[in-house]
């Protein structure tokens, strides 16, 4: 998955779940390395990771304009 599409995840989860789109992602991070999906694991990982940083920022409304 490409850098953009992490961040455009990242921000469809978080405008879903607003504060609980880390937690969520986590959840399909584990679930998915529960199931043996290693690299689907490391994308959610990556999502999560996002997320944290979008926490606070206004750079959801910035990607949607683009």
């Amino acid at each position: 998955m490409i850098e953009i599409d992490i961040w455009r995840a990242a921000c469809e989860m978080f405008e879903i779940y607003e504060l609980g789109a880390g937690w969520n992602a986590g959840l399909r991070a584990n679930h998915l390395l529960e199931q043996g999906d290693v690299d689907g694991f490391h994308v959610w990982v990556r999502i999560a990771n996002a997320i944290k940083e979008l926490q606070g920022s206004s750079a959801c409304r910035v990607m949607a304009t683009c």
